[in-house]
């Protein structure tokens, strides 16, 4: 069975029409924070195996950014939304 992940702009599609930017959980530094806040945010992630939040582009679609909410060890999609409206929680 294909991935398919429920765009809300297109409807449901197969995973090959996205492409994935990665966590959308890390919140940016300020301008002048410290250079090691900076690194940290550039170059340190936590690999979480479980329910996970991540940057996903519909490039064969609307080229819309989203916010999809997957597990990455099942790959079972949980939720979907367009990234304007999760700016809040998910930078």
């Amino acid at each position: 069975m294909a991935s398919l992940i429920t765009c809300p702009h297109c409807g449901t599609r197969p995973k090959e029409e996205f492409s994935i930017r990665g966590d959308a959980t890390p919140v940016r530094p300020a301008p002048m924070a410290p250079d090691e806040a900076w690194n940290d945010y550039a170059h340190v992630r936590a690999n979480p195996r479980g329910r996970i939040r991540e940057h996903w582009q519909h490039v064969s679609g609307c080229r819309r950014w989203l916010v999809v909410e997957r597990d990455n060890f099942t790959h079972e999609v949980f939720a979907v939304t367009d990234a304007t409206e999760s700016r809040g929680g998910a930078r």
